[in-house]
């Protein structure tokens, strides 16, 4: 199975048996967990648990719609029983209500059509278990075919998704290129501004890089540059698992906003700003391709 895989699909299967033909069609759509919902006729019902397990050798994630029906020559023909027992007593109660009541007409068949559970259909013998090995046939082609748009999907959200990723990634340095000069640029402006106030008073050196390295302090971000380029990292490793990592990807995008806001609050600088708005921009978009992996 190549993974990633998404969670968006459809397949189609089918499988002769004699005159029946089954036909089993398969929707998924993203969801949080593992959702089936199975459409089979009622006589049928007693096989859901069977598919399911089937369904599960395929899907782990995803809302999966299963509809299966069948057709041929006696597909729609039902066969029917009379309850004779009942229409016995039916008609005894009748004849004793004519004779009570010395009536002229006795019971007919037009009172006998309006009785409940008079006419039921009959319980018919099957092989359920060759029913369910046409069932399954038609079920594997559908699951399979769903597989084929689902790796194909997910091969194409991969190449998106690691795209984004680069770009997040070639930000992040530009960033990290523009801290020296700001924090330069801020000490500048800290001289300037005490010399303004001091109006030609000598400043104590000591004092004046004490509140130099507080600016830098403020403004240090290398723990956060590091975190992030490790969830980078992450991020690309998870992409080559073999196994389910659409949780695991969006977890992991919730931590590269939270460096991503901490590097914002701690930089007030009108260029980082903007690439770190870019950043965020970047990850929102990701976290929605994420949604739709497995």
């Amino acid at each position: 199975m190549k993974r990633p895989l998404s969670m968006t699909s459809f397949g189609r299967g089918e499988a002769v048996s004699g005159n029946t033909t089954w036909t089993t069609e398969i929707r998924s759509v993203n969801h949080r967990y593992c959702d089936m919902n199975i459409k089979i006729p009622r006589r049928y019902t007693i096989l859901e648990e069977k598919i399911k397990k089937e369904l599960l050798t395929f899907f782990t994630r995803g809302r999966i719609d299963v509809m299966i029906t069948y057709s041929g020559e006696d597909a729609d023909i039902t066969p029917l029983k009379a309850n004779l027992p009942l229409a016995g007593e039916y008609y005894r109660c009748l004849k004793q209500v004519q004779e009570e009541f010395n009536l002229d007409s006795g019971p007919d068949l037009t009172m006998f059509s309006t009785i409940k559970d008079l006419i039921t259909p009959m319980d018919q013998e099957e092989d359920l278990d060759l029913v369910w090995k046409s069932i399954r046939t038609s079920l594997v082609d559908a699951t399979t075919g769903s597989l084929l748009m689902r790796q194909n999907e997910g091969t194409a959200l991969k190449k998106e998704l690691l795209g984004m990723l680069d770009v997040i990634r070639k930000t992040v340095d530009e960033i990290e290129t523009c801290v020296p000069s700001i924090i330069e640029k801020k000490e500048k402006l800290l001289k300037e501004r005490l010399d303004n106030l001091l109006q030609g008073v000598d400043i104590d050196p000591v004092r004046l890089a004490q509140e130099a390295a507080i600016i830098t302090d403020k403004t240090d971000i290398t723990e956060e540059l590091q975190r992030l380029r490790s969830h980078i990292n992450q991020f690309a490793d998870f992409m080559d698992l073999d196994e389910p990592i659409g949780r695991r990807l969006d977890f992991l995008l919730q931590e590269f906003f939270r460096e991503i806001n901490t590097i914002a609050s701690k930089i007030s600088d009108a260029s980082v700003a903007h690439m770190t708005v870019g950043l965020k921009n970047e990850v929102e978009k990701m976290r929605e391709q994420v949604q739709n992996l497995e």
